[in-house]
């Protein structure tokens, strides 16, 4: 990767994260990310563009809003520094090139389901539903995925949360996982393919473990619970990222 290739990436990435800030933002709340224009929450001022530049706007306003000094969320800059690494990452994995471009939407669509899982405890349809058709229209042009492979993935990766869930609730007999789960592991099949959907849930589970543990040991189980996309995410983009990496590491410990 040459620097002027990296410069570019880097900027349109910020720009990428500043537009996922807005998805992250407003569609839980009303599904429109086009009006109104963006505003702070608080005193409900229209933003001025100038105060909308990725990253350089934050530091220049001191993180807080210009017209009531409410803090803004450390959130922001931190999706839009994300959205250029990941664009870096997508580059440095598939090249420039139609596969690094739709990689990077699935890595951005990722990104947008973490946050979003994990503040409000939904998966938006209009997110996973739509990258499921996504990534297998991905599978028709790609070097890195068979149309057979993206379609058995998102069988597989819907199907096997499913069956998980309703595994939980027979012997449960309470809801183990929602059917923003299920769609979000289809969507993720549909992109990485039936060979990594094992390994997402694996991931996934073992962090998600972790947190659960976390939660008893403070005594926050019943108060919270555990937002299984904001795992299920992270670990898909880890795959499409690290995966043969991860798997040619796994096989040789054997």
């Amino acid at each position: 990767m040459t620097i002027p290739v990296i410069a570019a990436a880097v900027l349109f990435g910020l720009a990428a994260g500043s537009f996922i800030n807005v998805v992250i933002y407003r569609v839980p709340i009303n599904g429109s990310i086009i009006k109104p224009r963006s505003y702070c929450p608080e005193c409900r001022r229209t933003i001025r563009w100038y105060e909308n530049i990725p990253v350089a706007s934050y530091i220049f306003l001191k993180g807080r809003c210009r017209g009531c000094g409410i803090n803004i969320p450390f959130r922001y800059p931190l999706v839009e520094l994300v959205g250029a690494a990941l664009a870096v990452l997508a580059i440095w994995r598939f090249g420039a090139g139609v596969d690094a471009a739709f990689a990077y939407a699935f890595l951005m669509a990722l990104l947008a389901v973490t946050f979003i899982d994990w503040n409000h405890r939904i998966i938006p349809d209009e997110i996973s539903l739509s990258f499921i058709l996504i990534g297998l229209v991905w599978s028709l042009v790609s070097g890195e995925l068979t149309v057979v492979s993206s379609a058995a993935g998102a069988l597989a990766g819907g199907g096997g949360i499913w069956a998980v869930g309703a595994l939980y609730k027979l012997i449960r007999h309470a809801d183990g996982m929602g059917g923003g789960d299920v769609k979000l592991m289809a969507m993720i099949g549909a992109f990485l393919g039936v060979g990594f959907v094992l390994p997402v849930i694996v991931i996934a589970s073992f962090f998600g473990s972790i947190y659960g543990i976390y939660l008893l040991r403070s005594g926050k189980e019943g108060k919270s619970t555990v937002a299984f996309g904001s795992f299920l995410a992270p670990a898909a983009a880890v795959c499409l990222l690290f995966g043969r990496e991860i798997l040619d590491w796994y096989l040789t410990c054997f």
